[in-house]
């Protein structure tokens, strides 16, 4: 299909783990109801408090005229006739004007036109005010939505342009909205007729089964729960299907602000997409004060909608990217920089911010590395099975092409760091993290290896390091050289003759996932027979599959 920038954008928002831009601050009992029912905080001086709500029937409301602006009283003469008039002590309305009652405009609130800014009415169980996430007892409630249907009908009706139009997100592209690792969840289920978010294309719409905290859902608060290797697999599984079977625009994935850039990244590279795929995320909860996360989320879909990112094919040029704050950043180089709106950087020293969406989306440069459907990586593209540490075939995906959740590979971080060693003996032994890090992958991660995060820019490290990592490399584990602060390219002392993956300007986070995405390509190095003395045609032997996985490391 070849993208028109007049057509109406498709757009499907994926749902991903401990995303602030999907939470929401606590909800507190209004000043009102404290007021009529005499409960604890209640307080005249203080103002009302509303909330996005649903209305359960129509509404019919008294505007009081020229209430909007404060200055709209003074000009008047520039509005046409109000709709009445209504008595303030009784609330009578009259379409005739009497002395003393008050002008109005009279409208009617629909439930299906909602949610609409209404107080806070709940309260907890004994009867108490909800004054944060937690009960009197210490019992949590959930605080991020289960997917971004609830956001983006919220943007749509409180959120404005600089001329006071909404419908920001409706008016330019339609929705769907797909859990793939949501931060919130159903436990006690959903029914089908109740849900929002829209079933994987070409499987049944039914019901939700209860969801656990921790295997369904992830959240960072009030009790926080991390996604595991597992559920990357299930995620990339979800994404690529929805990706592959619909016909949509674009994507964009809601994750924690912290980690976006590494999801992202991975998607990037496995999913082989033709269309944009963006992360966005939060500084701020949604609905809270300077929130930037619904700014993201409008910026995102007219990116989308621009059409600027295809190139004469229709096809994304530019690969998945951040989009935060007004900049485009790509996934690889992205990298979060300070806990505030703005706070993201592009690493890596060479350049990263491709674009920018401040008013119409525009590019100023596309970037050279392989990406989505160009790819070496995409998943519809790996091999079922390649080889493991123990020598034995380790099947990755399964015969609908997945990932295998239980072959995911695991791949840790090395850091170097000046007066490192014990001693003068630069002797492997001291370095107990690698080694038993090394120890650990040989009895429970077939497919493993290590990324070694050297000095800046080169990635060199110290010699018992070194020799704790080479340990890794003769039992199977490709070892990445990167160097901190991202300003250089890794190499020199990096390579140790060929054995050592240099690991170009790449973060270690995003060294990390790349040589994941690696390692379910080539699998493991070939294993020398003495993994204390290899020989040397055991060396070149694993220089050559060194080589294999040089070539990505250079162009992705």
């Amino acid at each position: 299909m070849t993208f028109s920038p007049a057509s109406r954008a498709s757009v499907v928002i994926f749902s991903g783990p401990r995303a602030t831009i999907q939470n929401s601050a606590a909800l507190r009992t209004s000043q009102s109801v404290r007021q009529a029912r005499g409960l604890a905080g209640a307080d005249e001086s203080l103002p009302e408090s509303l909330r996005a709500q649903q209305l359960a029937a129509p509404v019919t409301a008294y505007v009081k005229a020229f209430s909007a602006h404060p200055l709209e009283k003074d000009a008047q003469e520039l509005y046409g006739p109000v709709d009445g008039w209504v008595d303030p002590a009784s609330g009578e309305f009259s379409a005739d004007e009497r002395d003393g009652w008050t002008p109005v405009y009279e409208v009617t609130l629909d439930p299906a036109k909602g949610p609409f800014p209404l107080p806070y009415a709940a309260t907890q169980a004994n009867g108490e005010p909800w004054d944060g996430p937690f009960d009197d007892d210490g019992t949590a409630r959930q605080l991020f939505y289960p997917d971004a249907s609830r956001i983006v009908a919220e943007i749509d009706r409180f959120g404005l342009d600089g001329y006071g139009g909404n419908n920001l997100m409706s008016g330019v592209a339609d929705f769907d909205f797909v859990r793939a690792a949501p931060s919130g969840g159903y436990t006690k289920g959903q029914p089908a007729a109740e849900r929002t978010d829209s079933a994987l294309l070409g499987s049944e719409h039914g019901d939700l089964p209860p969801e656990v905290l921790g295997e369904d859902f992830f959240p960072y608060m009030p009790m926080r729960q991390e996604p595991a290797l597992p559920t990357l697999a299930a995620l990339t599984n979800i994404v690529y299907d929805t990706l592959t079977d619909g016909d949509y625009d674009g994507a964009i994935w809601l994750e924690g602000s912290p980690t976006t850039e590494e999801t992202v990244y991975w998607l990037n590279l496995v999913i082989p997409t033709r269309r944009p795929l963006i992360g966005n995320c939060s500084q701020y909860g949604h609905g809270v004060f300077g929130n930037d996360g619904d700014h993201n989320l409008v910026q995102s879909v007219n990116y989308i909608a621009s059409g600027v990112w295809a190139d004469e094919q229709g096809d994304d040029r530019v690969g998945a990217v951040m989009i935060q704050n007004g900049q485009v950043f790509t996934s690889r180089e992205v990298q979060k920089a300070d806990a505030r709106p703005g706070g993201y950087i592009a690493y890596g020293g060479h350049g990263g911010i491709v674009g920018n969406t401040v008013e119409d989306p525009v590019l100023s440069f596309v970037p050279v590395a392989r990406h989505t459907f160009t790819s070496a990586l995409r998943l519809d593209r790996l091999p079922d099975a390649v080889p493991g540490l123990n020598g034995d075939a380790v099947v990755t995906r399964d015969e609908a092409g997945h990932l295998r959740p239980e072959a995911m590979p695991k791949v840790t971080i090395a850091r170097y760091v000046n007066y490192g060693q014990d001693d003068f003996s630069d002797s492997a032994d001291s370095e107990v993290e690698i080694l038993a890090r090394i120890e650990k992958n040989l009895r429970d991660h077939p497919l493993s290896g290590l990324v070694a995060e050297g000095s800046a820019p080169y990635g060199g490290v110290y010699e018992s390091m070194r020799a704790a990592l080479l340990k890794g490399v003769f039992r199977g584990m490709p070892v990445v050289a990167v160097g901190r602060g991202g300003g250089g390219y890794a190499f020199g002392q990096s390579t140790i003759g060929g054995l050592f993956i240099r690991g170009s300007n790449l973060s270690a986070p995003k060294a990390r996932i790349l040589l994941m995405a690696c390692l379910l390509k080539f699998g493991a190095l070939p294993l020398p027979a003495d993994p204390e003395a290899p020989t040397p045609a055991e060396l070149d032997a694993i220089r050559a599959a060194v080589a294999e996985y040089q070539t990505i490391f250079d162009t992705h």
